[in-house]
């Protein structure tokens, strides 16, 4: 998962600015994290930001929608004969 947060903060984020130093970076990273956590809507938690579904006081969170590509590892019983 933290693969796919940093390809999207790179690639919808990052890639349109010019940084000359590092404090820029820093700066500029730390809006972009705070924009990807608190006013980007993720279809994933139904149009909701991260924050909103950290900050609620539900009992129950809102469904996680993305799929699970992987697939489930088979355990596989081996009993050798003597």
């Amino acid at each position: 998962m933290s693969e796919r947060i940093n390809g999207i903060i790179k690639e919808k984020y990052l890639e349109t600015y010019q940084v000359d130093n590092i404090e820029d970076a820093k700066a500029l990273l730390k809006d972009v994290v705070d924009l990807y956590n608190a006013e980007r809507p993720h279809i994933s938690i139904r149009y909701a930001t991260p924050d909103e579904v950290h900050q609620s006081n539900l009992l129950t969170k809102p469904e996680r929608l993305w799929k699970n590509y992987y697939p489930k590892q088979l355990t596989i019983d081996i009993q050798l004969q003597d």
